[in-house]
């Protein structure tokens, strides 16, 4: 009977040993994977912006574009067009919208001269926005995506 007990607590013993590598080799290859990439863990970063268009139409709306660094794919941005009304002596956002799809974008061709293709605006009511963007420098422009400004609000056209 000993040596079953021995073979029984030896084998008992192998196993949590293998499970315990295994769950430290799993660790060891995500950290190393996150510090071979450079990357940190995304809630400790800030998205990273750039506003890349603007435009004041007199005194009653500032409009502007801004980029958004996706935070799952180092390539991939967000576009978001923003109003403001005059608040006092400041402005005070009263809508936004995504301008396509969410991380439809690529951050590279966003960041750089001629990321704007088209931001045309006029200062009517409702007054009308047109978006054209560089998709990437061998595509070209994307078409353009038309809205209204409406009491602050912003609607497709």
């Amino acid at each position: 009977m000993a040596k079953n007990t021995r073979t029984r607590t030896r084998t008992r013993t192998r196993g949590r040993m293998a499970i315990a590598l295994a769950a430290a080799s799993v660790a060891a290859v995500t950290m190393g994977t996150t510090a071979a990439s450079g990357a940190t863990p995304k809630a400790a970063q800030a998205q990273e912006t750039k506003q890349i268009a603007s435009s004041q139409l007199g005194q009653d709306y500032k409009i502007t574009l801004t980029a958004l660094h996706s935070t799952t794919d180092q390539y991939a941005a967000s576009v978001r067009l923003q109003v403001f009304v005059p608040s006092g002596s400041t402005w005070k956002e009263s809508d936004r919208v995504t301008v396509g799809d969410v991380d439809g974008w690529y951050w590279y061709p966003l960041g750089g001269k001629g990321a704007v293709c088209e931001f045309s605006t006029a200062s009517t009511e409702p007054a009308p926005v047109a978006v054209s963007l560089l998709i990437t420098p061998s595509i070209g422009c994307s078409d353009a995506v038309h809205y209204e400004i409406r009491n602050g609000r912003v609607f497709a056209a």
